[in-house]
């Protein structure tokens, strides 16, 4: 593990980022904040530190538990930062999850697939 570690490296290598250069963008882009302040991609991550971090789907609150300078499974990611993400902004992130439509048709609801009208001709007669 290392001492120094730049913000977008740990970003990245705790999997709130699929690649370090978004990771970076995200930090030049103001999604990356420190007490309330925008955070650069160089800014020398340490233990104890808190950020927020906004993601595509996701506000994080994170605090930082141990320094990791590459990219291991998830599993053994998480050990490395605190989930400290307010109630409300989970409980948001449920309600978009419930209320998202995939487009496809509920069983036995709406328009009859090929198989039921296939059935009903049988016993129609057809």
């Amino acid at each position: 593990m290392a001492e120094k570690l730049r913000l977008d490296k740990y970003l990245w290598s705790i999997r709130l980022f699929k690649t370090r250069s978004q990771a970076a963008d995200a930090c030049d882009k103001g999604k990356v904040k420190y007490n309330g302040d925008n955070a650069k991609a160089a800014r020398t991550v340490s233990v104890g530190d808190e950020y927020e971090v906004k993601t595509e789907n996701k506000r994080w609150r994170i605090k930082v538990t141990g320094l990791l300078d590459h990219r291991v499974q998830y599993s053994e990611a998480i050990n490395y930062y605190i989930d400290i993400t307010p109630a409300e902004e989970i409980e948001r992130l449920q309600f978009q999850a419930a209320s998202f439509n995939t487009g496809k048709r509920q069983s036995k609801i709406g328009r009859p697939t090929k198989k039921d009208r296939r059935d009903l001709d049988e016993f129609v007669g057809e």
